[in-house]
This record gives C-alpha cells, structure tokens and sequence, in this order.
C-alpha cells in the first residue's frame, strides 16, 4: 500500500494498551526490538516485559500505560520502514498520548527524548489526578452541543468541574471531572436519552485536573530542543496542522486540560482529500472512530507483525 498525500498516519492513545503489544514485532524485527530496548535505557526498567507479561495492573498505571503505547506504536512505524523501505504518509496525527508518537515519526524530537517526556507527562499526570480522584465516561447516543450543555449544568449544580475531553466520533464524547459532579452529568445525560458507559480510570485527563501536570510537562519540553514536523501533524486542540516548534510546545502543555477534537480531526484531513487512514500501533480503536467520522475512507491497521508483513499486499 503506497504512502503519498492522500493517506494520514494515526497513532492511538492511553486505553489501546494490552498486555501482550508489541511481542511479534520484537520477536520478528530487530529495528522494532531495537525501539523497545532504547526505551529501556532511558527508562531504567524493563518495558518490553511489562508489554508483554504485565501484570495488567501495572500496565494499566498511566505512568507505565503512557511510555509503553508510544514505545510499541514507534516500534511499528520502525518495523514497516525497515522492511518496506522508508515511507512518506501526507499527513499525520494522534489521539492524545498518541500524538507524541506522531510527532516523533514527523521529526519534532528524537524517539529517546519522546520517550523521556511520555513518562514526565505520566508521573505527572498521574500525581495531578490523585488529589482529588476523578473520573471519566463516555457518552453514547447524543449531540456533541447536548454533551457541553449538561457539563455545564452539572458543574453549575456542583461547583465542581467536569468537561468534555473527547470528542471521539459523532455519538460518542467522553466527559471528564471530580466525582460529585461526574456523576450529576451522567445523571442528566440518562435523563436526556443518552447512554453512559463509566471509564475504568482514575484520573481525570484533558480537564482542568490537569492543571497540576503542566508545569512538570513545561520543565520536560524546555530541555528538548523541538523542530519542526516534516510532514503536517494535525493537532488535538484545534484540528489543525502543527507547522512551528513554538505550536508544537504550545500545543502539548494545552493538550492536558483540553478536548481531543478527534472527530474535527478525521474531518479536517478528509478536507484535504485523505482518503485512507493507517493505524499504527496497537489495537485498532481509532480505526473504529474513523469509520464512522469519514465512513467512504479507506482504513487498516498496523500493529502486529502479520499486518507489517502484509502491508504491501
């Protein structure tokens, strides 16, 4: 399957993770094994065992969870250019923690410094997200504007703080908040006719709980010296191509306590005239999004090493 400007690049984020990623592309290609032990010094601890022998629970801790998704999609994107030759997507982009591992295939920084600055935004994720407890839920079978409008009811009724952070795909938002007043939202959403489906997380990611992990994230980016991407990397908080180091920066520190506009994102590249999307990493959870933001488009997924076998089938 060429790669030219009519195909985007996308990488999943935090919820793809299993144990078990990552295996057959470690046993079968040394560029993606070489990925997973690179990772490994400058981690400090044995990543590719977590990947693949858990236990789930430590895998499942953001602070593990973050490093090791952005460590098995790069090996991935490794594996299919180290067998298939280098390759050139038009655009590219990622979900969340996924859009670090897009902007390291477009070039913004080396993969040893992403993985340095995905395990900073884990800890301190994680550190941001226990004083008080969130949490997350996804919110089936409503409008996006039905969605902002109960989070601000809740959080009016409350005081408290809950907001979307995912726009995933039309019909499907995921909110984000304290406890009191993510439960008086989804309350309102089953009131309203929707369907709610509680996240088995504790921290409440792209909300304004996040605040506490910027500064950790800042110190991390000021030590990395970021470029700009070679290919256009469309970006979560407005859906729109990265073009400087500066956006870059910019764009991460905002990522924390904003939305991931996926849906905006599928459409925007549709837009420019992308007509597949490849998702490289594990899991196809994003593939499933795209399907039904951009259902005429063309979708596969690359994580395992079948799939990077198979890819010029």
């Amino acid at each position: 399957m060429p790669l030219d400007a009519s195909t985007a690049i996308l990488f999943p984020g935090q919820g793809s993770q299993r144990v078990g990623m990552g295996r057959s592309l470690y046993e079968a290609s040394a560029a993606a094994r070489e990925a997973f032990e690179e990772a490994e010094e400058v981690l400090g601890f044995p990543l590719a065992r977590l990947c693949f022998e858990g236990p789930e629970e430590d895998l499942q801790d953001t602070a593990n969870a973050q490093p090791a998704l952005f460590v098995a999609s790069f090996a991935a994107w490794r594996a299919l250019e180290a067998l298939h030759g280098p390759l050139h997507p038009g655009w590219a982009a990622g979900h969340s923690l996924g859009e670090y591992t897009a902007l390291a295939v477009a070039g913004c920084f080396p993969f040893a410094e992403g993985v340095r600055l995905v395990r900073v935004r884990g800890l301190a994720m994680k550190a941001a997200g226990e004083e008080p407890p969130g949490g997350m839920a996804a919110i089936l079978k409503l409008e996006d504007e039905a969605v902002e409008a109960l989070c601000q009811e809740a959080a009016s009724l409350t005081g408290g703080v809950v907001q979307v952070a995912n726009y995933n795909c039309p019909g499907q938002v995921v909110i984000s908040g304290d406890l009191p007043t993510l439960e008086r939202a989804t309350q309102l959403a089953r009131e309203r006719g929707g369907r709610v489906v509680p996240l088995r997380v504790s921290v409440a990611t792209h909300s304004a709980y996040m605040r506490g992990a910027v500064e950790a994230l800042r110190e991390a980016l000021a030590l990395v010296d970021l470029r700009p991407p070679r290919i256009p990397v469309v970006g979560n908080v407005q859906a729109r191509p990265l073009e400087t180091a500066d956006e870059v920066r910019q764009e991460l520190l905002a990522q924390l306590t904003s939305p991931v506009r996926w849906t905006q994102t599928v459409q925007y590249l549709e837009a420019q005239g992308v007509s597949s999307f490849v998702e490289v990493g594990p899991g196809n959870v994003l593939a499933g999004l795209v399907r039904r933001i951009a259902p005429q488009a063309a979708v596969r997924t690359v994580g395992e090493w079948q799939e990077v076998q198979d890819w010029a089938g």
